[in-house]
């Protein structure tokens, strides 16, 4: 049997990894500047995080969601504190797709109404209503599409405002990014976020915070959208979550009622996620991350901004997108095979995304800094 090759590959294997850092097959050295699409938090390989999945492999990997686990009550206390939703409720899976679909699902449970508003370079995943609010037609199939799923222009006031006007009474929820990761490092206003919780709450619409790229941390706040102190209804969140280990989450506003089988899955909330989970939230809390990924952010913006061919730098945190006045994929080729570092793209050909983990330290930055000048000198 052959792979389904549908991702183009680097030629690149990497097969040890710690902290910052990947070795290939050839013992060659990398820096991390990307983290596998913003999933490696807190480093590769971090201590805490190896000790506390050894220490639960020796224990009990998995049962299913038929019995009691402390390890899931532990995750929702330590997530509600740490990231400032106590009151909230939590539903875990095993990825931020899964996690937009049982948000959606949910939504729709608590109204009654079937119409799901998103935005212009949105992306939400690749599952059946995941995928329909998603802004690339490409990976819609026939089977996905519906005139449920409606369309506004992100950070567009007018046209949101239009939309309801027209569709508000049956509209069940609004899905956004805290920021677009996909769509290029795309930031809403203060104004566009506010309005949409103004809109919500005078339609009885659900507001769903998609955090699965932009939360964690990533943005120097918990999550995004907190920086504009907009409170969601639900917020879903995955990739930095378990620093590699498949997990997603759903936190859900106490305005929302449970009932057996409401939600259900299979995998999700398993004691290795559980702890690996946990010890994502140990090691940002005690490593003070958050407040690392604001003054890292800072510092790699204000090293590279005066750079040539450098049109803007759009940034939360370590949520970095670079626009340049060409193509990125050439730089970013040049800094993958003569300088080894691995950053990554976007929707938007010209956005170079940087996406470290969150305890990148100086040095290491400087290493993407100088690599990022030679490069753009050469041009």
């Amino acid at each position: 049997m052959n792979l389904f090759n549908v991702y183009p590959l680097f030629n690149i294997n990497p097969v040890k990894a710690q902290g910052s850092f990947l070795w290939d097959d050839k013992g060659e050295q990398y820096l991390d500047f990307y983290g596998g699409h913003a999933v490696i938090s807190i480093g590769h390989n971090h201590p805490h995080y190896q000790n506390k999945l050894k220490e639960q492999l020796e224990k009990i990997s998995f049962y299913s969601n038929s019995v009691q686990n402390e390890l899931q009550t532990e995750l929702a206390e330590k997530l509600g504190k740490l990231s400032g939703y106590e009151e909230y409720n939590l539903f875990l899976c095993n990825s931020g797709a899964e996690a937009n679909e049982n948000a959606l699902k949910l939504a729709s449970f608590h109204n009654g109404k079937s119409k799901v508003l998103y935005f212009s370079g949105s992306f939400h995943g690749r599952t059946s209503a995941a995928v329909s609010v998603t802004d690339n037609s490409k990976i819609v199939a026939p089977v996905n599409f519906s005139e449920r799923f409606i369309k506004s222009e992100w950070n567009n006031i007018e046209q949101l405002e239009e939309t309801f006007a027209v569709h508000g009474n049956e509209i069940s929820s609004i899905i956004i990014e805290g920021i677009q990761g996909v769509g290029g490092i795309m930031i809403p206003t203060v104004a566009f976020l506010s309005k949409i919780k103004e809109l919500c709450e005078k339609y009885d619409v659900v507001l769903i915070l998609d955090e699965v790229q932009s939360g964690y941390g990533r943005s120097g706040y918990f999550f995004a959208h907190q920086e504009f102190g907009v409170e969601a209804d639900i917020i879903t969140t995955a990739k930095g979550m378990g620093n590699g280990f498949p997990v997603g989450g759903v936190l859900i506003s106490p305005k929302f009622q449970a009932s057996n089988g409401l939600l259900g899955t299979t995998f999700g909330g398993n004691h290795l996620a559980c702890a690996a989970s946990i010890a994502v939230l140990d090691v940002m809390k005690d490593e003070n991350l958050i407040e690392n990924a604001q003054k890292m952010g800072e510092y790699i913006e204000n090293e590279i901004k005066d750079l040539p061919h450098i049109k803007s730098i759009r940034r939360k945190g370590l949520m970095i997108g670079i626009e340049l006045d060409r193509d990125c994929s050439e730089v970013r080729s040049s800094l993958l095979y003569d300088h080894h570092i691995f950053t990554g793209n976007s929707n938007d050909k010209s956005v170079l995304r940087i996406l470290p983990a969150l305890n990148i330290k100086k040095e290491e930055t400087d290493l993407f800094i100088n690599a990022l000048k030679t490069v753009l000198e050469k041009i």
